[in-house]
């Protein structure tokens, strides 16, 4: 289309500087005579693009120019972020790519707006591992931001539990797992997360704060998650399952398969141990697996599933 042309001489000339007709014409497939046209369209357009003469000389596309052309706001950093972590990505397999392409537009814009993208970084973190997902309602997300941004100190009502208690913090950065937001913050001189969803009111002060020197959101966050599955009751269980159910235990960060007996294998099932975190919690798991997992222990775990499973076969009798 010759609309994305246009758009690609511009970008091979900002990012590249000068280019002459020739190089334009082969970079693009088309003729040298179609790019001149190209070229009197983006002038005639009020694109500030002209040639140099001589043996030196090439299309220059005015200096001036270059911020108004792929200089970034906050907001859009923020989309292609969030995008970057999108599973669709990794399954079509071109993750590399997507990189590539993001660092290949971020060293061709103007310095504040690299700069703009490592705040971003330092202060929003994507985790897209497996979580129970549903949808929550975040009303106060758009004024932690604006706070984060500004470093600027909250004062906000949050419930604990049936308790509504009041905190002042200090955001350090925003979490996204799934579909449920947190904020990263110091309070009362530690470093506390906050479900965004529980928060039931939020006013930014005009006082600012320090950011702590060396703080890594994606490095809290995770030891945060490794302290928090530590501090998890455990109940281990015994199963025979289908090898295809395997992938699922991938995304699951409640259920841990602690020993997987490949050479059990007969038919497509093995034998595997596993550790969940409750009675409950490990039924409500293996009923939802469906006919493609047997648990043989503990004998009060088969009796909660059987028991569980003939009930849903009596709804439907």
């Amino acid at each position: 289309m010759r609309a994305d042309r246009l758009l690609s001489i511009m970008l091979m000339l900002q990012n590249g500087g000068k280019k002459n007709t020739r190089y334009l014409a082969e970079q693009l497939e088309v003729s040298e005579r179609t790019i001149i046209r190209d070229m009197e369209s983006l002038s005639s357009a009020g694109i500030p693009v002209y040639a140099e003469r001589g043996s030196q000389g090439g299309w220059v596309l005015e200096e001036s120019y270059r911020t108004n052309l792929t200089g970034m706001t906050p907001d859009e950093l923020i989309s292609l972020l969030v995008s970057s972590h999108s599973p669709l990505i990794g399954d079509l397999g071109i993750r590399k790519q997507f990189d590539a392409a993001y660092q290949k537009l971020l060293a061709s814009s103007p310095r504040s707006i690299r700069q703009d993208a490592e705040i971003i970084r330092e202060k929003i973190h994507i985790d897209g591992a497996g979580w129970h997902s549903y949808r929550e309602s975040h009303p106060y997300l758009t004024v932690l931001q604006e706070a984060l941004w500004l470093d600027r100190i909250m004062q906000i009502q949050y419930m604990k539990g049936e308790e509504r208690v009041e905190r002042r913090i200090h955001p350090l950065g925003l979490v996204a797992k799934r579909n449920t937001w947190y904020v990263v913050a110091e309070s009362q001189g530690e470093l506390r997360t906050y479900r965004v969803s529980r928060i039931v009111d939020a006013v930014m002060s005009e006082d600012t704060f320090e950011r702590p020197a060396g703080f890594n959101l994606a490095e809290y966050w995770e030891e945060s998650l490794a302290r928090f599955m530590q501090n998890l009751p455990q109940y281990p269980a015994q199963v025979r399952m289908t090898v295809d159910l395997i992938k699922r235990f991938e995304r699951e960060r409640y259920v841990k398969i602690l020993r997987c007996d490949m050479d059990s294998q007969q038919d497509g099932w093995i034998t595997a141990d596993l550790e969940f975190n409750t009675l409950e919690s490990a039924s409500a798991f293996l009923l939802s697996c469906g006919a493609e997992i047997e648990v043989t222990a503990p004998q009060e775990l088969r009796e909660h599933v059987s028991m569980a499973a003939n009930a849903i076969s009596r709804l439907y009798e």
